[in-house]
């Protein structure tokens, strides 16, 4: 009986192997991580002063590797009533919009004051981040994936 001949198997690879060029649309909406800063509840004697005014910090984070442009807009608000039942109304103080750009895996902290006008619980998570390749093409920037909500309660003291 004659044994079957046995053949190399050879892999090779052509040089000019192309790379995917264009990043998916859930690559883009992942570009850029962001989380906030802020103290789970804050005293203030809405006695003494009418205003209450919460530092905050917005950390961005650049996952990729490219240079990134990004946009900030704390303009945007719960739409639904039931949004703003649970948690009410407040307002970010200052500048509204904010446009950057971060490099690969950069790290930038971004400084935000909340005014609230009343005691209760606060959703601070309303920022919209959008986010491009600097090298991208693009007319629109990609809405980034927004973070769990992020609650603060206001006391008065």
């Amino acid at each position: 009986q004659e044994l079957p001949e046995t053949v190399l198997l050879k892999f090779f690879r052509p040089e000019n192997t192309p790379v995917p060029t264009r990043p998916t649309p859930e690559q883009l909406s992942n570009l850029i991580k962001t989380s906030l800063h802020y103290p789970e509840s804050f005293n203030h004697s809405f006695h003494q002063k009418s205003l209450c005014l919460v530092p905050v910090t917005l950390l961005l984070s650049n996952c990729s590797q490219a240079v990134v442009d990004v946009m900030i807009d704390l303009r945007h608000k719960p739409t639904s009533s039931e949004a703003l039942e649970i948690h009410g109304s407040f307002t970010w103080l200052g500048q509204t919009q904010y446009k950057l750009q971060l490099k690969g895996h950069e790290v930038y902290s971004l400084q935000l004051k909340a005014c609230f006008v009343h005691t209760g619980v606060y959703n601070l998570g309303t920022p919209r981040v959008f986010a491009k390749l600097v090298d991208q093409v693009t007319l629109f920037e990609t809405s980034q994936q927004n973070s769990m909500p992020a609650l603060i309660i206001i006391n008065n003291i």
